[in-house]
């Protein structure tokens, strides 16, 4: 009786036994593959993160460079409607860019006074020298009446240029009379500009700088 008491005893503990064994082994390998998509996740999503994150700065900068380009454009457009608003400024004058009139006056044994002005939206610079003054188709040119040379002279709106023809610098008889004075602004200019001056006796023409003042435009004075 007591041996079969000592193996059922012996046969529950080994049952207990199997039954503590297996148990973990069981568990152990299902906690591990549990274990394994957790780790698995979360790696997968750190770089996602990371790729986000580092993505931001990219897509923002894009803008500002965008934005750094148009206002370069704005800026150099700006400069360029400035440049082309003083066209002609500061040129140097040619006939084609004044206005001429003449007037005999009696000073100094009579001479004609010729004043220029710039035509209107026009700035252009006269230099400080007698303007080129020829009377009929031969070209009788007038020689300098003076030595020394003057300053520049800038026209624009109502700044008048004066300058004294004497037509006749001789005291004899011989004289050729024309009713017309050709005005050139130096030597190569192309397109002189003709004025009456009503009717002239010429013989060795001369003729005074530009002045700013009509006194100062007196020849033989």
């Amino acid at each position: 009786m007591r041996s079969r008491i000592a193996l059922v005893a012996l046969a529950a503990t080994a049952l207990a036994v199997t039954a503590t064994a297996c148990g973990p082994d069981n568990s152990d390998p299902a906690s591990a593959k549990g274990a394994a998509p957790t780790s698995a996740v979360a790696a997968s999503t750190a770089p996602s993160a990371a790729a986000s994150t580092t993505a931001a700065p990219a897509t923002s900068a894009k803008p500002a460079a965008a934005s750094a380009s148009v206002s370069g454009s704005g800026s150099g457009s700006g400069s360029g409607s400035g440049s082309g608003d003083k066209t002609g400024y500061g040129q140097a004058c040619g006939a084609n860019d004044l206005t001429f009139s003449a007037k005999s006056e009696t000073q100094a044994g009579g001479y004609i006074q010729i004043a220029a002005k710039a035509k209107p939206g026009i700035t252009c610079v006269l230099s400080g020298v007698h303007p080129v003054i020829a009377f009929g188709s031969g070209g009788i040119e007038a020689g300098n009446a003076e030595q020394a040379v003057g300053r520049p002279i800038t026209l624009t709106g109502s700044a008048v240029a004066y300058a004294g023809i004497n037509p006749k610098s001789t005291n004899d008889n011989q004289a050729v009379e024309f009713k017309d004075v050709i005005i050139g602004i130096g030597d190569a200019d192309q397109n002189p500009a003709s004025i009456p001056v009503g009717t002239v006796k010429v013989d060795k023409p001369i003729v005074t700088n530009w002045h700013t003042d009509a006194k100062d435009a007196v020849p033989g004075v």
